[in-house]
This record gives structure tokens, C-alpha cells and sequence, in this order.
């Protein structure tokens, strides 16, 4: 690809249309060589090229949403190049990143907050008095989240020159008003009459009273349009708003850019894509192709399938807890697929509720489910669940209803890196009073966790599992708050969750050391009780917490107040979790290894406790 390289604005209609084709070749080739977000980047092909051809990203403000999307921006943006390093340890973000490159204008990874994000910089540049473009490029799944009409409602009233990009790939947005609206949206749309409406513009600006004549007129063309169709909510929200229009359609897309350029105000160009556009499995199964590993380009099938995971037994387990108990109903914010639930909808469709993008709303409706006798499932993902910090407090804490949570991707969760990582639930959920949390370390205990979360806890409940399948260690060590897997007498490992694998291959290794590890593993981290802990700390005298956490969100504080509140004198402690920083993208193995949770690192750090490092 040596067209990153040029300048996009000097390509003709031609030119720009047979980089389309030969972008969207290479990105099949390179993701079905990597993995990562396929389908969405194929849809966004035509508009990325055609942003790239009417502003310079290097130096105007490009802010996506979600994120997902931004393959083909990377591309156009200098690293073609280094694509086959997509999502791997030190190689390129799947999302954008400022500290990647300069064009990536802002962070991005979770959805719904570009228009805020892009109105901030618009009058960030108003009030130093700067030159530049700014522009959100949002997709209609995200307008289900109750931010992004936070962000369009100030941004359409604020008058900062803007332009909202709205990417339509399947839900309805504006309603339909039958074929004089659609003829009437393709006939302002048409060049001629945007030249038109531009040059009346900037002649009316420029004559004696010609501002004034232009706000007679412009008022009452706005009036004779709402009495025969109903505006757009966009245009009531204040935007000047151009579309509907073919999102693959790269010539036309590039003069609508031009056009909303120099209309400086709040523009939303709302256009409609196909997610998967030129690759047939993608197109056929946009949902299969949202996310994938590696891939046959010919046949579009995974080059490796995966075992049964988490997500999968979590489902299995709460289709037959539904079975047993008609209040049980189960709730996803559009990953049904990926909270293993999907058997559940087909099952119990009265019960199963998708509310979108917008965990938030999910569980305070939960709270209200609850509060009027259900038993609502909310399963989510780690790093999503922040979204609902307000409502965990607020809405279900008080009251202490019995919501229980299914927290999906809990711990390091590899290519998705630093806004992905579900390293922080456990801070945010130990702040809810009457909050209990589940760790469990195996498919058996997370059948036994959701099992006493839905039938014999009161109040709300988390169980907290990683992504993908179970490790070496497979047992299920009862219902009691912490087990000892190994008895020792030199140190006590403790640790929770599938990170127990690497702490008992730790104690394997100070084995051969001559060093005699008791690992004792939590089950429950959430009302915390320290009686076994502090009895295998009493025999050891020394003890390592293990975690796959943020520090802030750690157990190991708790585990030490409890030594101390218990009067137990040890003579070596320490913490190991993933320290005060966000971790970046790579393969779980290497993202514990890079942070000093590996077997050997852990075996190490336990030396060093003991005073033989």
C-alpha cells in the first residue's frame, strides 16, 4: 500500500474509488493474518478515504467512536506498514491511540462519547483562537447510548463548527416518511444545488443587508419544509443535516465533506453502510466478523476453533437455573453473542432483553426488575460494567436488591488492551455495601457461583470469569469463602480466580527450590473474610498475594487489615497485581508476564518475601 504515503487530496474520483477496492483486499488479507475487527472496518472504507481526501488528520480532529473502526484510517495514515503487528505486544493499537500516532486525535474503545469528546475540542479551539476541523465519526449502535445524546444536543445548540458523521449500518434512525421525503433528501443532496446554496450563502453575506435577506428567506424555507415533511431530530437538535446517502459512494461522500466544511456550524452527515461491504462471509455474518481471530480468506472459516469457554458454561448454567425458576430473566447491552447467551434468547425470548449499547439503563433496569419480584441476570462485560457505577451505587445498593451480575472478560483480556482489560470491577463492585463477589477458578465453581448468586443470595451479586476456557486446575473447592489447594509451611500463596493456575505452578517451582508454598485460593473476595488466611499465615509466618487486578482494586489491602485486625505477626508480606498503570495490548501470557504474574515471577517475588531473593 503506497497510497498512505501520498496526498489524499490530489486523487481523482478514479483514483479514490480503486484505492477503495485495493484497501479493502488488503485489509481482508492482513486481518484474516492477525484477527480483530473485520466487518466494521470493510463498511467504513469510502468514508475513511473520503475524510482523508478533504481534511488532514494530522492536524484537524478525527474522533472516533468505539473505535473498532480505524483500520483503514491507520492505513491512510502512514502504517500500512506495520498492520501485521495489529493487536500483538509493541505493535499497532486496534483502536485508535495518540501516543501511536498524531493523527489518532483522542482514545477510543468504548462507545458513545465522540460527539462530547469532539464538541470539547471545537470550543476548545474557539476560545485559543486555532484553525481547524473537527469531526465524530459515530455509528448507529452507539446512539443507544444515553451520552451520545448528551453530546448531540449541546453540540447542536452550541453553533461550534463541527460535523457529526453518523454511520448507519442497520438500525433505523430517522423515520421513514415515504418516497417524497427520500426524493427530496436526494435532491438537496444533488452537487448543483449545494454549489447553489453555498454561493447564495457567501453572496448574501457580503451584500448591504444581504444577512438579513438570507435569514428572511432561510426562515421561511425552514417553515414551508416543517409544514410539509417532519424535520429530523438532528435538525431539531439544532444540526444542519445532510442525508440520508450512500456511505460507499466515495465521490459523492467526498463533496458532502467539502460542502459541510464550509457551512461552519453544527453538520451531521448521516449516511448508510453495509458492515462487511466487499467481503461476502463478512456481509452474510456481520456479527461473526465483528471480532475474529485468524481466518481462510477463501472460505471466511477460523483457522483455529476454540473449546468451550466461560461465556459458554455461564449460559448453559442460567438456561437451566430459568428452567427451574420463571422469575429469572437475563439481560445483555448488545453482546448476547458474547456473554454466552444466546441459547438462553432462543429459549426464553420473553425473558431475554437486549437494551443496546447502554449498560447504564441496564441495570437500573434491573434494580426495577428486581424491586417488583424478578430475578434479573445482567451479563456484562468487566470493562463495560464502569458505565454503570452511578446505578450500582444508587439504584441497586441502597435498597439491596437482588441483581445479580455475570462479569464477563474479568482480568487481562489481551489484544483489545488498555480500554478492554477488565482490571477494575473488583475496586468498583467491594464499594457496593451488601455487594457479594464470586471469583470462580473453574467451569464447575462458576455453575456452583451462579447457582447460589440467583437461589440463595438476597441482595445484588457478582460473579466475576475471564475470557476463554478454564486452566490445569479444574476442581471445584466448595461453597466456603477460601480453600487451601496446597498445604505448605514456608509461605502462603493466595490468589483467586483461573491466576491460580500460574500460583500453583509457582509453588511447583519454589518446590524444587526447596521452598514449601501453601496456596490457598479465594472463592468468594466480597463480603472478604480472612479466617482461613489468617490461620495459614499464623503457620508460615510470610505471605504473597497474587492478583490480576489494577492495585487500586485489589484484595491484598484487605487480606493484610485482616492479619493485623486478627494480631497476626508475619515476617514477610507482598502484593503482586498489576500495578498503578493501565496494561497495554499482546497475548494474555505476555501481558502477565510483561507484569510479574507469571509462574516464574511469582516464584520469584515469593523468594524475595523470604528473604532468599
Amino acid at each position: 500500500m503506497e497510497e498512505e504515503e501520498r496526498n489524499m487530496r490530489e486523487l481523482t474520483d478514479q483514483e479514490a474509488e480503486a484505492l477503495c477496492t485495493r484497501l479493502r483486499s488488503f485489509l481482508i488479507d492482513s486481518v484474516s493474518r492477525t484477527g480483530g475487527h473485520l466487518a466494521s472496518n470493510l463498511g467504513a472504507v469510502e468514508i475513511t478515504v473520503a475524510i482523508h481526501r478533504v481534511f488532514d488528520t494530522g492536524r484537524d480532529r478525527l474522533v472516533f467512536d468505539v473505535g473498532h473502526q480505524c483500520y483503514i484510517h491507520k492505513i491512510l495514515a502512514g502504517r500500512a506498514g506495520q498492520m501485521d503487528t495489529l493487536r500483538t505486544l509493541n505493535g499497532l493499537a486496534g483502536f485508535p491511540k495518540p501516543a501511536e500516532s498524531v493523527h489518532d486525535a483522542f482514545i477510543a474503545g468504548h462507545a458513545s462519547n465522540s460527539v462530547s469528546v469532539a464538541v470539547g475540542m471545537a470550543r476548545a479551539r474557539t476560545l485559543r483562537g486555532e484553525d481547524y476541523q473537527v469531526l465524530a465519526l459515530i455509528g448507529d449502535g452507539a446512539l443507544t447510548g444515553g451520552l451520545a445524546y448528551e453530546g448531540l444536543s449541546d453540540a447542536g445548540s452550541s453553533g461550534e463548527p463541527l460535523i457529526v458523521i453518523l454511520n448507519d449500518n442497520g438500525m433505523s434512525i430517522t423515520k421513514n416518511v415515504g418516497g417524497v421525503a427520500e426524493h427530496l433528501a436526494r435532491q438537496r443532496l444533488k452537487p448543483q444545488y449545494l454549489r447553489f446554496k453555498a454561493g447564495y450563502r457567501k453572496v448574501m453575506g457580503v451584500l448591504p443587508g444581504g444577512k438579513r435577506i438570507y435569514r428572511i428567506t432561510h426562515g421561511i424555507k425552514t417553515a414551508i419544509k416543517g409544514t410539509l415533511l417532519p424535520c429530523s431530530m438532528f435538525e431539531d437538535m439544532g444540526f444542519a443535516y445532510l442525508g440520508p446517502v450512500d456511505g460507499h459512494d466515495v465521490r459523492r461522500l467526498t463533496r458532502l465533506l467539502q460542502y459541510a466544511r464550509e457551512l461552519k456550524g453544527p453538520v451531521l452527515l448521516h449516511i448508510r453502510t453495509t458492515k462487511g461491504k466487499g467481503y461476502p462471509p463478512a456481509e452474510r455474518n456481520p456479527d461473526k466478523f465483528h471480532g475474529v481471530g485468524r481466518f481462510c480468506v477463501e472460505s471466511g472459516e477460523a483457522v483455529s476453533r476454540g473449546g468451550t469457554d466461560f461465556s459458554a458454561v455461564f449460559g448453559q448454567t442460567l438456561c437451566a437455573l430459568a428452567e427451574e425458576d420463571e422469575r429469572v430473566c437475563a439481560i445483555t447491552a448488545a453482546m448476547q453473542s458474547g456473554t454466552g447467551l444466546d441459547v438462553f434468547f432462543a429459549r426464553y425470548p420473553q425473558r431475554s432483553f437486549d437494551v443496546g449499547i447502554a449498560e447504564g439503563h441496564a441495570t437500573a433496569m434491573a434494580a426495577g426488575m428486581a424491586k417488583q419480584g424478578m430475578i434479573p441476570v445482567f451479563a456484562v462485560y468487566s470493562t463495560f460494567l464502569q458505565r454503570s457505577c452511578d446505578m450500582l451505587l444508587h439504584d441497586v445498593g441502597i435498597q439491596k436488591l437482588h441483581v445479580v451480575f455475570g462479569v464477563d472478560r474479568a482480568g487481562l483480556v489481551g489484544a483489545d488492551g488498555e480500554t478492554h482489560h477488565g482490571v477494575f470491577d473488583i475496586g468498583l463492585l467491594s464499594l457496593v455495601p451488601g455487594m457479594t463477589v464470586y471469583c470462580p477458578a473453574s467451569f464447575a465453581e462458576l455453575r456452583r457461583a451462579l447457582r447460589q448468586a440467583v437461589a440463595e443470595c438476597t441482595g445484588p451479586v457478582a460473579i466475576r470469569y475471564p475470557r476463554g476456557g478454564e486452566g490445569p486446575w479444574q476442581g471445584d473447592a466448595g461453597p466456603a469463602p477460601a480453600a487451601v489447594l496446597r498445604e505448605g509451611k514456608d509461605i502462603t500463596l493466595v490468589s483467586y480466580g483461573t491466576l491460580i493456575n500460574q500460583v500453583l505452578d509457582a509453588a511447583r517451582l519454589l518446590e524444587e527450590r526447596g521452598i514449601s508454598a501453601e496456596v490457598v485460593k479465594l472463592y468468594r473476595i466480597t463480603p472478604f473474610d480472612g479466617e482461613l488466611l489468617c490461620a495459614s499465615a499464623a503457620k508460615t509466618g510470610c505471605v504473597l498475594a497474587a492478583e490480576e487486578c489494577a492495585a487500586g482494586s485489589a484484595v491484598g489491602p484487605r487480606i493484610a487489615a485482616a492479619l493485623l485486625e486478627g494480631g497476626i505477626a508475619v515476617k514477610g508480606f507482598a502484593l503482586q497485581n498489576l500495578g498503578d498503570k493501565y496494561v497495554p495490548h499482546g497475548t494474555v501470557d505476555e501481558l502477565r508476564t510483561l507484569c510479574g504474574l507469571s509462574p516464574e515471577a511469582i516464584a520469584k517475588r515469593a523468594e524475595e518475601v523470604l528473604g532468599r531473593g
